[in-house]
Order: structure tokens, then sequence, then C-alpha cells
């Protein structure tokens, strides 16, 4: 690793980068924020409670509990098991690399670094821009406000190759849009990250169970809030003003904690794929809930779970449509068996399995399909057997305008799964799924800043990838996420000068 204080300039990525005719974006580099500075900055904008609020939602972010406020490390096997509590991160972020620590802590030193990795232009993810979200309702406002202000106050000088996201709660429709219009309009922030989802009470426990009196049952008597579907909010119009601004919409959403996530010992068992299960989850509820269908202009990154997952389940939607769109699930309705054919084959076929017994026409299909199949009060009235109704699918067509072209999927560097997005031959229509190149330094799966693009080469190298398929996942497709939001999204950066100059050279 290189832990010089005067390193040299030159390395594999850098080696890589002379011999691109393209610039590179790196679409999540996570950075540090320096604590007195942050904390001074808090105190000037909102009083000394507010630097409370901070400090409290930043240290229990991936703290997990039990009754008596001992996290982990304090409890034993036998009460991590009696309380389930969750094994979560530690070590997370880059600490022996010690010239990489200051990288992602000082702006200066991080812009300066840039040619070193290989990048042209990234958009940095401050580690604690979403913490304010688990904050209580009198400080989460507030803080994201203060902190999206830090954040372009830190990095406003270094505007042509670095650019900051801004944390968007998304609590309830009105809280986001306050906090988009501020971001974009105010602080001129290009890009938002937003959580995939947002725990809510479910209402009948919560009734029978206020918080108030049982805030343990509380705590697990919850359901995710995706927005796109089932929400008890009309997110319409956030999405609109998305629109309207030009923002990209980036999310790092994860499940761990989820069924199939518990572990009390492994956070590796818990950790690995979370981010493709929670990013699912929140890509499905805007497909399924149409509003991919109503803002068709809308293009969201869905970061650190890889693009394989954005592969299959493009693949599964269509194969799915075809078997169970309005039309071809008549196949399965009951009401479609003839069931005078039912009884004459019955009649040729089943001797030896009847024994004798006689058939009955009124209950013949029940007892052909069995209980099992026939569970329900009621058969679907026909609005009700459509679930890609909201989405408008009425051919394949239809799927890839609503799943492949607003998804961008972020893929590690050396993450050799983002073969299948590249891999047209197993998708329908012969289309590409949407790799976005995101390093993700910073944190503790890259350990040395240099290395990113030169890994991504390696896959060209070993034919995991095409040289067209390099281009495109750390180039093209970025290119499109940001400018097909905004056209005008790399004016006035590194980025937008090289392509300025491309024609005349």
């Amino acid at each position: 690793m290189n832990t010089r204080l005067n390193p040299a300039k030159a390395s594999r990525s850098a080696a890589v980068k002379a011999r691109l005719d393209h610039p590179v974006i790196d679409t999540d580099v996570h950075v540090n924020d320096y604590a007195p500075v942050l904390e001074d900055y808090i105190a000037q904008y909102g009083g000394p409670q507010l630097v409370d609020a901070l400090r409290k939602a930043l240290g229990g972010r991936f703290v997990t509990r039990d009754g008596s406020g001992r996290d982990w490390y304090q409890q034993t096997p036998e009460e991590r098991a009696h309380h389930r509590t969750l094994r979560a991160p530690w070590w997370a972020r880059v600490t022996r690399n010690t010239h990489d620590l200051a990288t992602y802590t000082i702006p200066a030193l991080l812009y300066e670094r840039l040619a070193e990795q290989g990048s042209d232009y990234s958009v940095l993810f401050p580690n604690d821009v979403l913490s304010p979200a688990a904050a209580g309702s009198d400080y989460r406002q507030p803080l994201h406000r203060a902190l999206n202000h830090f954040h372009a106050d830190q990095y406003r000088a270094y505007a042509d190759r670095l650019t900051p996201v801004a944390g968007i709660p998304m609590h309830n429709p009105k809280e986001a849009i306050e906090e988009l219009e501020f971001a974009v309009n105010t602080l001129k922030l290009k890009v938002i990250n937003i959580p995939g989802g947002v725990r809510r009470p479910i209402p009948a426990i919560a009734e029978k169970y206020p918080a108030k009196d049982h805030p343990e049952i509380a705590k697990h008597a919850t359901y995710t809030d995706f927005y796109g579907i089932d929400s008890p909010h009309d997110y319409d119009p956030f999405w609109a003003k998305v629109v309207e601004l030009g923002v990209p919409v980036t999310t790092h959403y994860g499940s761990q904690g989820w069924t199939g996530r518990q572990s009390t010992s492994n956070y590796m068992f818990n950790h690995i794929g979370h981010f493709a299960d929670g990013s699912q989850a929140f890509a499905k509820a805007l497909f399924f809930g149409g509003v991919t269908r109503r803002f068709p202009g809308l293009r969201v990154a869905l970061l650190e779970g890889g693009a394989d997952w954005g592969s299959h389940v493009f693949t599964h939607l269509v194969d799915r449509w075809e078997k169970r769109n309005r039309h071809a699930v008549r196949n399965y309705d009951p009401a479609e068996v003839d069931v005078d054919l039912l009884a004459a084959l019955f009649d040729r076929h089943g001797a030896d399995l009847l024994q004798g017994r006689a058939v009955d026409k009124a209950t013949l299909v029940r007892d052909s399909l069995g209980i099992s199949a026939l569970p329900h009060s009621r058969e679907p009235r026909a609005e009700e057997i459509d679930d890609f109704a909201l989405a408008g699918i009425e051919s394949v067509d239809d799927i890839r305008a609503r799943w492949v072209d607003p998804f961008f999927f972020g893929s590690e560097a050396d993450d050799r799964t983002v073969a299948a997005a590249f891999n047209h031959r197993v998708h329908p229509g012969g289309v590409k799924i949407n790799a976005i190149w995101s390093s993700d330094v910073g944190h503790w799966d890259v350990p040395e800043f240099t290395e990113p693009l030169a890994e991504t080469w390696d896959l060209v190298e070993q034919g995991v990838i095409s040289a067209q398929d390099f281009r495109a996942f750390t180039f093209g497709n970025p290119l499109r996420f940001y400018t097909e939001a905004n056209p005008r999204f790399f004016d006035g950066t590194a980025v937008g000068h090289q392509l300025r100059l491309a024609p005349a050279a």
C-alpha cells in the first residue's frame, strides 16, 4: 500500500488512464467529515442542541442494543441470542493506509490525488450524509439541511472535479421536497442521495401497543415503505419535483437486519448481497407502482449492490409478465376449466385412481386442484388480477423502458459479476443493463485508493468484459445517467471541458 507522505504520482490506474481516449467518471466515492470542523459548523448553524442531535444520530447509526442500552460488545453470546442483537459492521473504513485516510478526510488532498486514481470527476457520498434520518422528527430536517450546507461549502472550490450529494429525508413528501429545493436551488448541489425505504409502524399493532407505552414492541412491529407502492403517502409530487429540477437520484439502500440477514454473530452473513436486496425492493416498488411510467425522465442509481441483480430482475420481469399478464394469467383461472371434458377424462383414465368413487362435477375443479389452490373467500376481480397494471406494461418494450432505461446499477471496480450487465445474449431484446463504475473508495472493500481503475481493466485483460464494455462502464453509462437527468450536469467541469474538445481531437 502507498503510505508515503509524498507518494509517487505514478500508479497502475494512472497508467491505464493514460491509454484511454475518454474521461473516467467515478459515481461513488466515500469521504469523511473532520469532526471538529463539522461540529463547529453545525453549532453555528443550529446551536449546541443540534450538535447533540448530530452526535446521537451518528453514534447510533450501526449500534444495536438490548433493552438496557448495552451494545453487542457488552452482551454475552447468550444475551445476544436472547435479544436477537444484530452483528453490525466494525472497522469499516480505511486506517492502516494513512495517506488514504487523509485523502478521504481533506478535500484539497482528494482533489490533488484524482490523477493517481485515474478519474476525471467523482461524485462524493460523505459517510454520514444520511445519518440524520435516524434523528427524531424535531431534528431530522434541520440536520439534513445543516449537513448539506456544510458539504456544499467544503467542496465548492473543487466543483470542476468533485461534487457532494445532498442527503434528502423521505419520511414524508413535504419534508423531502423542502430539502430537495433548498439543496438544489440554494446550495446548487446536483445529485441527491435518499434512503431506499422508511420504516413505519404497523397501524393495527401501534394502535394496540402505543410506542410511548411499549417501545420494545414498537421497535420490532414495523414494515418498510418503499414509496412507490402501498405507501400511506403520495410521493408523486416529490418525483415530479426531482424531474423538474433535473436531479439524478442515488441510494445506498441495504437490508441488514431483514429476515435472512439477522445473524447475531457474523457480519459477513448479514452483509453479502444486502445492498442488492435492499435496492431491489426499492426499484421494484418504483416499477410496479408505476413511478417509472409516470416519470420517464427519472434517473435512479442503485449503488453498492452490483449490476447482476438488475440483469436477472429484468429477465424475470419479462418471464413473469409473459406468464401472468392480464390475458395469460387466465390460463390458471379455475373458471376456465372445461368441467365436462375434465369429467370425461376422469371416466376414461381414472379408474385406478378413483377405485370406484363417483366424480361430482359440482366439486370436480376444487377436488382436482386441492384446497391449497383455492384458499380464498372469493375469486379476484378483473382489476385485481394484473400485477403489471400500475406499471402500464403492454409489451416487453414497456418493461425495458420502465426498468432498463431509468435504473443505473453501481458496481465496484473488481466486481466480476458486472459481466452479467453486459451479456446482451441473455437479456430479452438483446439489451445491456446500465452498469456504472462506482469505486466505493473510502470503505473497507477498497484498501488502496489508486487501484480501482486498474482492477477494472484487469477484467478486460482476463476476458470478463470487453474494452467496449469498459468504456461504457467507466464513462458512457455514468455520462448518460447524469446528463439524461440534467443535460447541463457537466457544464464547467473537467468532463465537460474534455467533451467540448473531443470533436476537434
